[in-house]
């Protein structure tokens, strides 16, 4: 089975529909599927749900799905660098699912390994918390979250081989490897490609049963943030 496609597009191809959930790896600007984004972007599917942990900048990442309203819904943790974003949802435009950060990985994660629910403290007490679940567990109260699932799941690696073996660099590892299990179908963008057998078992992130195509790409790496001082 090839899993190697010539271009972002090629690899999207037949994969994308209306109303589709979506996750997006990525944390900030950094380890985001640059490629597939615009390549979804251009596949002209509307009405997403997209789980990010980020919803991108006004001109880059999932901020290009904003722009063009593709996006119905965002699950996110924090999209405060977004003024896209902010307007669409003040106006009603955009629905919103805030979560905290470590519950928002925990259902991705929880989702790719088959687990449906799991009860966490985190939120108890606050609105995260209105609606959910309440259960005691040795004194202390709990609220019950639930596994996400993605129709496509579109993941950014550092290096893969041809079977979609992969291994995600520094920061970048960061909602990448669990929402690659976490997808129906799972698409990633890589900086190099190597044959099979190439990579060392023991630095392999996430095994390439989890993978169906691959593309490499080319990067911006923009910076969402740049602090700088004169020497």
């Amino acid at each position: 089975m090839n899993k190697v496609y010539p271009s972002a597009a090629a690899a999207l191809e037949g994969l994308t529909f209306d109303g589709m959930i979506v996750m997006a790896g990525g944390f900030g600007l950094c380890g985001i599927p640059e490629n597939l984004i615009i390549a979804l972007r251009d596949s002209g599917a509307k009405d997403l749900t997209a789980i990010s942990n980020n919803a991108g900048v006004d001109d880059f990442g999932l901020g290009l799905l904003l722009q063009t309203r593709q996006i119905k819904k965002m699950v996110s943790s924090y999209v405060g660098e977004n003024a896209t974003f902010e307007r669409q949802y003040l106006d009603g435009d955009l629905e919103l699912e805030f979560n905290p950060q470590g519950t928002l990985a925990e259902r991705i994660r929880a989702g790719g390994a088959g687990i449906p629910g799991f009860y966490t403290k985190t939120g108890v007490g606050t609105l995260i918390a209105e609606g959910k679940e309440h259960k005691d567990f040795n004194g202390e109260t709990y609220i019950m979250e639930t596994g996400l699932i993605s129709d496509l799941s579109l993941v950014k690696a550092w290096k893969a081989d041809k079977e979609g073996n992969l291994i995600f660099r520094k920061t970048a590892r960061n909602f990448n490897p669990m929402m690659a299990t976490a997808g129906k179908t799972t698409v990633v963008e890589v900086e190099e490609l190597v044959e099979i057998g190439e990579l060392d078992p023991d630095q392999i992130h996430t095994p390439g049963i989890f993978v169906d195509r691959i593309v490499v790409g080319s990067f911006e790496k923009r910076i969402e943030q740049r602090t700088t001082r004169e020497a």
